[in-house]
């Protein structure tokens, strides 16, 4: 592995931390570091829509606010597997995602998700961006 190596990973693995600050503190712009704009985005297994990375994050911002206040994601082992040339990756990222949400009591309780985000990044003039993703739910509980 050279430096250049070195550097790519480091961006792409920025790329997915910021993607897990913007959807936890809801600046949805900061997502536009992330995606490209024609990128696809399927969060399906999870309850949620699969479309571009534009109508997806119109949602992202309506949806995710009424469902859970409060979100934090945790990244575990990231896997990058580059393409030849190094101007794409395969991404594979570990996730937990515990979120509160309303009991319909008044109260809150915690609901949380495991799974894996599988990214399609390519190199661009602004950096590496995602330009396909795929979250895979693996568990849930408190739902």
């Amino acid at each position: 592995m050279d430096l250049d190596e070195l550097i790519d990973r480091t961006e792409i693995t920025d790329a997915l931390h910021r993607y897990t600050v913007a959807v936890d503190t809801g600046e949805w712009d900061r997502l536009d570091t992330v995606f490209t704009a024609d990128a696809r985005i399927d969060y399906t297994e999870s309850g949620g829509i699969a479309a571009t990375y534009p109508e997806v994050k119109a949602w992202l911002a309506e949806a995710l606010p009424a469902f859970s206040a409060k979100r934090m994601h945790t990244l575990g082992q990231v896997v990058i597997a580059f393409g030849s040339p190094r101007e794409e990756a395969k991404v594979t990222a570990y996730f937990h995602n515990p979120m509160m949400v309303a009991d319909g009591k008044g109260g809150t309780r915690l609901v949380e998700v495991g799974g894996l985000y599988h990214h399609s990044f390519v190199r661009t003039d602004a950096g590496w961006r995602s330009r396909r993703l795929h979250e895979q739910t693996v568990w849930t509980r408190g739902f």
